[in-house]
């Protein structure tokens, strides 16, 4: 896979050092390339559910995230990003080592921008599709600072 530039990278990394949540979650950035991002979230007790899987929320944020940095690394560098909408459909229990969010661009507009949204579970080398979904994002220009 063809990776972003070192400046867009860069930038994403920025931003996503920046989410809370990702890092109470324990998830990190596993690949940036131009309209394509992966996240990677370990499996550990505190992102489960009561039967053990992963909880569908810890698995919809991550899918999310992916989705945003996808369409991140195609904007411009005075712009930002959010989501106005998504769409995940649970295809079975997530479980694995770790599950994989792979988030990438469909449609990038000037202002809107549609992604695909998928999550894997993983365990070892065997990988299953355990989440799909479909985001739309909007691109927001950054205020000057004041």
């Amino acid at each position: 896979m063809e990776e972003a530039a070192p400046e867009v990278r860069e930038r994403v990394r920025d931003s996503f050092e920046r989410q809370g949540l990702m890092h109470h979650l324990g998830a990190r950035l596993s690949e940036i390339a131009p309209g394509r991002v992966h996240i990677v979230l370990p499996s550990r007790p505190e992102v489960t559910q009561q039967h053990g899987y992963f909880h569908a929320g810890a698995t919809s944020a991550i899918a999310d995230s992916a989705g945003g940095y996808a369409a991140y690394t195609l904007f411009p560098e005075d712009s930002s990003v959010l989501t106005v909408e998504y769409k995940i459909n649970l295809l079975a229990p997530a479980e694995g080592d770790h599950l994989e969010a792979v988030g990438t661009v469909l449609r990038s507009g000037r202002t809107l921008t549609v992604c695909r949204l998928e999550v894997f579970g993983v365990r070892g080398a065997e990988k299953s599709l355990v989440a799909s979904g479909q985001q739309t994002l909007i691109r927001v220009d950054k205020r000057p600072e004041r």
